[in-house]
Formats: structure tokens, sequence, C-alpha cells
């Protein structure tokens, strides 16, 4: 029986190419914080030995527990042949849109690690004329390699810039829910009103009071 990270990789290799990029995000659907925006070059061609052994658990990053998520972020950054990241202000989604701007961290990311011998992935989005030739796999972060270790480093990266957001906004414990809508999210941002690092653009409870 396949790991998880064999059957993602089985399916980036099937695309008959040596070079495969998968970009993802995490943080689209939170009240507060970054948008963090990966793209992760794999190349078939290198990947091999301890490089390839150590992606066989590989998987979505909503798959995968904490511990083991950052095991995994170690053991994508040893096999990548290169990763690109955007982290997205809270104030640039309010400026821009949240769907503006998660397309143009997807663009920004493939563009980083894009050739002409490799293939783009993306989970579920098509980025439009201006992006690398690419290619939008839905749930791909459950089906491609490139695109799950891009989930990955892009989960890790806000998990931890989250954690310091924490120290400096100690009221909200970002710690704990990294930015989405739980009870005690909405009852602190009630108490408290919303900080710098909440996406006013969205329409939430929690903000109720702040618009009273």
């Amino acid at each position: 029986m396949l790991s998880s990270g064999q059957r993602l990789l089985r399916f980036d290799r099937r695309l008959g190419v040596s070079r495969v990029a998968g970009a993802d995000e995490a943080g689209r659907g939170s009240l507060a914080g970054p948008l963090v925006v990966a793209g992760v070059l794999l190349d078939y061609d290198d990947l091999r030995g301890g490089r390839v052994r150590c992606l066989a658990r590989l998987n979505d990053s909503k798959q995968v527990e904490p511990e083991e998520r950052n095991e995994l972020y170690h053991a994508v950054l040893r096999s990548a042949a290169a990763v690109s990241v955007r982290v997205i202000a809270s104030e640039a989604i309010d400026r821009h849109g949240l769907h503006r701007s998660n397309l143009w961290g997807l663009r920004a990311v493939l563009e980083d690690l894009a050739d002409r011998e490799s293939a783009c992935l993306v989970d579920g989005f098509r980025l439009g004329p201006l992006a690398p030739p690419h290619r939008a796999v839905v749930d791909g972060d459950t089906k491609s390699a490139a695109i799950a270790a891009a989930s990955i480093v892009a989960k890790v990266t806000r998990d931890r810039l989250m954690r310091r957001l924490d120290a400096l906004y100690p009221r909200y414990g970002f710690a704990s829910h990294v930015g989405y809508i739980t009870p005690s999210h909405t009852a602190a941002v009630l108490a408290y009103g919303p900080c710098t690092q909440h996406r006013r653009s969205f329409n939430a409870r929690a903000y109720a009071s702040a618009a009273a």
C-alpha cells in the first residue's frame, strides 16, 4: 500500500516532466493576520535517496497534526529545489480584496519558480493570462506532492507569524486559533474591538460593536 507521500509523488511524476512547481496558501478564511502563499519546486531528477524518503508522510497540511507538520516543513526544505513565499498583510487584503490578493500571491510564487521545463500546479484557482502556464487542480493539496509541500510551507510559516503576533496582541488568543473565527476570538473582538491585524473588509459578527 502506498504511503500518502508516495501517492502524491506519483501524481506529479505522471506529468512527464522532471520539474514540478506547486502553489498553495494558508489563512484565506482567517479573520485576522496575513495571507501566506507558498510555492515549492520539486526536481524529480534529483529527488532520490534521503531527499525522497523524508517525504513519505507528506500530506495536505490540514491532514496532519502540528508536530508532524513541522517535521514535514523541514523535510520539504531539504528536498525542494526551490521555495518561494509571499506574506500579504491584512491591510493589503482590505485594500485589494482577498481573492485578488490570493491570485497575486499565487502568480508571484510561480513566477519565482517556473521555467520552460517545469509544470506549474495550483490548488484550485485559475490565475489568468499574466501567470506562467499552469494547471488548476481541484483539491490539489490532496493529489500533488508539489502542492501539498506548498501547503505545508504556507501553513507552518503562517502559524509561526501568528504566534509572534500573539505576543504583540495578547488579548486575542492568536496563538491558539491563529486568527480564525472561534467563540473566544469573537468574544475578544467584541470586548476590545479589532486590532490592526483584523481584516476589516470581512463581514463578521465580531465587528458588530465596532460598527455600532
